[in-house]
């Protein structure tokens, strides 16, 4: 198993009640970093049999797994979807708002060559999207690791067996732009590039060239996803430290406070005060234990790793 792990207990309150936290962020072997940012079990309760909400920030695609019932979840402008327990999704330039109760969820954080890698279709034409993993055509090879991750009894240890099993019995699966992906994804996190004439230098190719890359196993094109990063390295610099206050947070490529606001209202549906005023029962315990595993506080923000 990897011997790399972190855990996070969280008590939270929302409007539905006390609500509490712990996850575990596990990194993958070695074999297998190129491809992930973590595999994490997140175990909520919600006293009362209550439910709380919260809202994801924008991400790479991801699996989440739940033991019992699953969230309500929509994407910003998107349909809600009812209870699903194998929720797979797309990369996202939006927030998720979601509504859960008590339960178990592993989750599964696809860096876009693992995307490529272990699911194959281009990702621009699941940006934004909620499916069904246990039912839709896209994730039809994790049908077996979706039926057989739970016994009736949990056991984390054997559940992070299962997964690394399934992942590493499919390391033989084609990839054939894996050096392109992880050298445009290496320029897209460099804090120092703000344009995507510099991304495009940075990794080496040409401004169309990239352009088909990135909408293509990175689901945005590349000027879009430059705007993310700037707004998830604000974001995540304020969740961890709000003493900061949103100016102090504020990334260096944003011309001003009014840039970062419209920025805000893009990618999470509101403006930053409303935001920093709503609990985040989930989202506080997750970020904090990420940052503690795995150095990143956001999904989004994980470097990637060489393939080996």
């Amino acid at each position: 198993m990897p011997p790399s792990e972190a855990g996070k207990e969280h008590k939270g309150r929302n409007l539905s009640g006390n609500c509490t936290v712990r996850v575990r962020f596990h990194r993958p072997s070695a074999a297998l970093q190129p491809y992930f940012t973590t595999f994490y079990l997140t175990e909520i309760e919600v006293a009362g049999g209550g439910r709380v909400q919260d809202h994801l920030h924008p991400e790479w695609g991801g699996l989440r797994i739940f033991q019992g019932p699953g969230p309500d979840a929509a994407p910003l402008g998107g349909e809600e979807h009812i209870g699903i327990r194998n929720i797979a999704h797309g990369p996202t330039a939006t927030t998720i708002r979601f509504r859960i109760g008590s339960g178990r969820c592993w989750g599964v954080g696809f860096l876009p060559a693992g995307w490529a890698k272990f699911i194959g279709t281009g990702a621009n034409r699941l940006a934004n999207r909620i499916v069904d993993g246990a039912v839709h055509e896209t994730f039809a090879r994790f049908r077996p690791l979706i039926a057989s991750l739970f016994d009736e009894e949990p056991s984390e240890s054997e559940e992070l067996a299962r997964m690394e099993a399934h992942f590493l019995g499919r390391l033989d699966e084609a990839s054939p732009d894996e050096d392109r992906i992880i050298a445009a994804h290496q320029a897209l996190v460099d804090p120092v590039v703000g344009s995507v004439h510099e991304m495009a230098e940075a990794c080496g190719m040409k401004a169309h060239t990239l352009e088909r890359l990135c909408r293509r196993h990175f689901g945005f094109t590349p000027s879009l996803l430059l705007r993310r990063q700037r707004f998830m390295r604000s974001v995540a610099q304020f969740m961890l430290d709000p003493s900061l206050k949103w100016i102090g947070a504020t990334d260096q490529h944003y011309h001003d406070q009014a840039q970062f606001i419209r920025d805000f209202h893009r990618f999470m549906g509101m403006n930053p005060r409303e935001y920093a005023a709503m609990p985040h029962p989930i989202l506080d315990a997750v970020m904090r234990a990420r940052a503690a595993a795995a150095g990143e506080a956001v999904q989004a923000l994980h470097p990637p790793q060489p393939s080996h």
